[in-house]
């Protein structure tokens, strides 16, 4: 393709082109507007997402729509459903059979020890708007009805052909780097020539939305995020929209045994829902029904030059547990401080490639513990073969897979490689590679939490009049790269509550110190004091920010 574009095409030059403007396109549009990185987002679709589905956000993709702003509008966004909790699996909905596999995603409230956010409830349909919100308030030039024609990656830059769908007229836009964020049959990550690796299909499952307004009362007060019914001829399962009328029933589909997606005729569904909540004469009304594959597969590089993968098309998972689309926002929320960095001029382009050094690991841990779940919990239209159903039971936590993964390798200085990606239990102590701790603190009368200093910059804590923040001072001083320090104690800048040592909870002594990264992880930490702190500190800062 010509650089400059086709004689009569109009030329349009950014940063970052981002391909795909669902939940991780937007996300990344999201961070990357934090930090001031302008950028293009091009969806082929028209707007966001119809569909109520991808509902469940966990506690660390809260955490980071918490450092980016979106927090309380995604809340209101989910008021409908903010009451419901657990999943159920009964053979039918009549009476009160079945059991709960869990009541509460958060029994007992322990999850405040761990994090200032909580996991949210709030569907894609949903969700979306208020990221594109969000993104075009911080400057995000996004473009809907525009889809990416071609690209070409020619190692000082990206030019891709993109066309408006609404006007068919073709733009040229050179971008400094892309990220295709273009959904499972990702075209950017075929043209690369990425494979996979994993299982592959997992089960089909046709989603069917529905209105009834008489399921209400068969549901009584059971405020389920998902209802698995199990009976022998209509299992199936039942998610509530707005826990009254609107509802979404998840079909098995065989297409391996010949089954077409044209054999969901509206009677048909809904029959099958009628005999899986067990009323016959429920009053069904089919709204829409979409097919979907659920899979376990993760690329076998997260990009090539100067092209990144995120989400679906870095990686598939069984939606069980929710963690495809926490994944993918979590991929962009690291990429998006490492382009801002590189962009910057304060990184080195070699940080980029700890993006697949961190990322895939994760994704790679995280999706057989999808897998495992839909064992588990029985997801209808699931015959698992004897090694998937041979690992049920071996892990079961999820806090340890949704905000206790760690990088035991990529842009940290210190971590042991030998950990494990998703350890068996949650262990935030302020490990190099693993996510920093969370401790309250009054900040000139605020109250905030250690999560919300870390976005923008490297950030240092040490405790008061420690050397460390001294060293910290200098070494700022002859660095490109934005590095914050911050005194933790009696009489700082930061004070904790009372009862908490910020020393211990990070791992250190008082004459220690721990650098964090802008994504929350901590990058480095010296457990004691140095003989001289700013020739440490400077190494370790370099090392950091130069290396692959």
């Amino acid at each position: 393709m010509n650089r400059s574009g086709t004689t009569g095409e109009a030329v349009h030059r950014t940063p970052v082109l981002i391909v795909g403007g669902s939940l991780v396109g937007l996300s990344t549009s999201l961070f990357l507007g934090r930090l001031g990185v302008p950028h293009t987002l091009v969806e082929r679709h028209a707007g966001t997402s119809i569909h109520p589905r991808g509902r469940g956000n966990n506690v660390r993709t809260m955490e980071l729509f918490r450092t980016a702003g979106v927090q309380e509008r995604i809340v209101e966004a989910a008021s409908v459903l903010q009451d419901n909790h657990g999943i159920l699996q009964t053979p039918t909905l009549v009476g009160d059979a079945g059991e709960w596999l869990f009541r509460e995603i958060d029994p007992g409230g322990g999850l405040a020890r761990f994090s200032p956010a909580a996991w949210c409830l709030c569907s894609q349909n949903d969700l979306e708007p208020v990221l594109l919100r969000s993104a075009r308030e911080l400057g995000g030039d996004l473009r809907y009805s525009t889809e990416m024609m071609s690209f070409d990656d020619d190692g000082d830059g990206v030019t891709a052909l993109v066309k408006s769908r609404e006007t068919g007229e073709h733009t040229t836009i050179r971008a400094d780097y892309l990220v295709a964020a273009d959904g499972p049959r990702s075209p950017v990550r075929e043209q690369l020539g990425i494979g996979h690796n994993g299982p592959g299909d997992l089960f089909h499952n046709v989603s069917v939305t529905f209105t009834s307004r008489r399921l209400a009362g068969v549901v009584g007060d059971r405020r389920f995020i998902v209802c698995y019914l199990t009976s022998p001829d209509a299992d199936g399962a039942l998610l509530p929209v707005d826990n009254r009328e609107h509802w979404v029933f998840h079909a098995p589909w065989h297409p391996e045994h010949g089954e077409t997606l044209e054999e969901f005729t509206d009677e048909r569904c809904a029959e099958h829902i009628r005999r899986a909540v067990g009323v016959p004469d429920l009053d069904v009304t089919i709204t829409g029904r979409a097919a979907w594959h659920a899979a376990e597969r993760v690329a076998e590089r997260y990009g090539a030059g100067r092209v990144f993968l995120a989400g679906d098309s870095a990686h598939e998972m069984s939606p069980t547990g929710a963690f495809g689309s926490n994944t993918g926002i979590q991929d962009a929320h690291n990429l998006a401080w490492k382009l801002a960095a590189v962009l910057g001029g304060w990184a080195g382009a070699g940080l980029l490639e700890s993006y697949d050094a961190e990322r895939r690991p994760v994704a790679e841990a995280t999706s057989a513990r999808a897998s495992s779940r839909s064992v588990e919990h029985s997801h209808p239209g699931y015959t698992p073969d004897a090694e998937a159903a041979a690992l049920v039971g071996r892990k079961r936590g999820i806090l340890n897979v949704a905000l206790g993964y760690r990088y035991p390798r990529g842009a940290v200085l210190g971590a042991d490689p030998a950990t494990p990606v998703v350890p068996d239990a949650l262990k935030l102590t302020g490990e190099p590679g693993s996510r920093a701790p969370h401790l309250w603190l009054d900040r000139a009368g605020a109250r905030i939490s250690t999560l919300d200093l870390y976005e923008r910059s490297l950030v240092l804590l040490a405790s008061p009049h420690s050397p460390w923040l001294a060293a910290a001072a200098e070494v700022a001083a002859g660095l490109p790269a934005p590095l914050d320090a911050y005194g933790v104690g009696e009489g700082a800048d930061l004070v904790p509550e009372p009862g908490a040592d910020w020393a211990e909870a990070h791992g250190i002594t008082p004459d220690g110190a721990v650098l964090v990264r802008p994504d929350g992880f901590v990058a480095w930490r010296h457990e004691g004091a140095a003989g001289n702190p700013a020739t440490t500190l400077r190494d370790a800062v370099a090392t950091l920010l130069s290396r692959a």
